[in-house]
């Protein structure tokens, strides 16, 4: 199994390559932009194909293309992960925002697959994984430029899902919640007894992501009872909105 993992130089993405590297005869291709991270977890890993770019780039698709099929002539796994969040409320931050979050989290993931898929149908059977979140189904304030491009790649996934199956290529999608990661490390939710479950690990994400590839499910919560506050915002939006009303209050915290 090939499998190109994007956001593979810390957090969900390396927990994510680590994991697929246990599988019988795996062979990973690292993307990100920090190298040096790349060459490290590749060593750790006996061996990756390593491709240091900035999916931002309007070359790096095409690039990146080249050289898997080049190195590897399949891919059998793209799990889109790489993404950020910068939080601040519309007045404050305006478009701007909003824009930076569509360029990274939604416009390069279309990007990257587009210009993977040729090589993903011929490979087939195949995934692709996109790494949305759980504010792709629920927004709160200040987060708002972040909902919107996970929201915009929830959409997009739930149609590819259906156009890429007759091809031979699943398409599954995973939507973490609160994760506790090397640069967001949620000590505050961690600390309190009363939120402590709501926190996730990098590496109960990367069992999602075996969930929604390889194990075919159409989409994975995490934690799975996250997939409740999805529901009652379709069910009970009154009551969600109070609810995310009163957590902006709260110090901000970072999402997945």
């Amino acid at each position: 199994m090939i499998a190109l993992v994007t956001g593979a130089s810390a957090g969900i993405g390396a927990a994510t390559a680590k994991r697929f590297a246990r599988e019988p005869g795996a062979e990973l291709v690292l993307v990100a932009r920090r190298e040096d991270r790349l060459e490290e977890l590749a060593a750790e890993l006996g061996g990756a194909t390593v491709i240091a770019a900035d999916l931002t780039d309007p070359e790096a698709p095409g690039r990146v293309a080249a050289e898997v099929q080049a190195k590897h002539g399949r891919l059998d796994l793209l799990v889109n992960n790489a993404g950020a969040a910068w939080r601040g409320s519309f007045a404050e931050s305006g478009h701007a925002n909003i824009a930076r979050h569509m360029e990274l989290n939604f416009d390069a993931v279309v990007r990257l697959t587009e210009a993977l898929l040729p090589l993903l149908r011929s490979s087939a059977p195949s995934a692709i994984v996109n790494v949305a979140s759980t504010a792709g189904r629920v927004s709160r304030p200040r987060s708002g430029a972040y909902s919107a491009s996970k929201f915009a790649l929830v959409g997009w996934t739930d149609a590819l899902h259906q156009e890429e199956a007759p091809h031979g290529v699943h398409v599954g999608m995973v939507l973490p919640g609160f994760v506790a990661t090397e640069g967001f490390p949620q000590r505050e939710l961690v600390e309190r007894r009363a939120t402590r479950w709501i926190v996730s690990t990098p590496e109960k994400v990367a069992e999602a992501i075996v969930d929604a590839g390889p194990g075919g499910k159409a989409e994975r919560y995490v934690p799975r009872a996250y997939w409740l506050g999805a529901a009652l915002r379709v069910l009970a939006p009154r009551l969600v909105r109070r609810a995310t009303r009163a957590k902006s209050m709260t110090p901000d915290t970072a999402e997945n």
